[in-house]
């Protein structure tokens, strides 16, 4: 066994995956960074640009946080004028949230930097080795 084999030995899953994992998470800071917008708002504005407007308690959903912190995500979407929110005209009662012309244009701009970013990452794995990690990552995730 030489010694990368052995290094590879010595090193868990787990860890494998928590290290790959931190370096994703790095570079997705790196990437939002020309635009000043933090990971949690990108989320946002992506379930937003693929599903369109949504209630607050469906954006909730999609990104698996708590009502109260989705409404501190859109709260800060709003303030630099990446959303808005409007009466639901099915229930006047309830609050839909949508993208503006800017929360759009943004949300492009990083789903393309973002696309660019994963074509970097998973670039140098041939195409057979990424159809095996999406499907493992497939199983992990459901």
């Amino acid at each position: 066994m030489d010694a990368d084999e052995h290094e590879a030995h010595e090193e868990s899953l787990a860890e494998l995956f928590w290290a790959v994992a931190r370096r994703l998470r790095h570079q997705s800071r790196q990437t939002l960074e020309p635009w000043e917008i933090n990971p949690g708002h990108a989320r946002a504005l992506a379930v937003l640009g693929r599903h369109g407007p949504m209630r607050l308690s469906a954006l909730a959903d999609h990104l698996h946080i708590a009502p109260r912190s989705t409404t501190e995500v859109v709260d800060g979407l709003e303030e630099r004028g990446l959303v808005a929110r409007h009466p639901d005209p099915a229930d006047r009662r309830a609050t839909l949230v949508t993208l503006t012309d800017e929360g759009t244009r943004i949300g492009a701009a990083i789903r393309a930097a973002r696309t660019a970013e994963a074509d970097r990452f998973f670039g140098h794995l041939s195409p057979a080795d990424n159809a095996h990690l999406a499907r493992i990552l497939r199983t992990l995730r459901d």
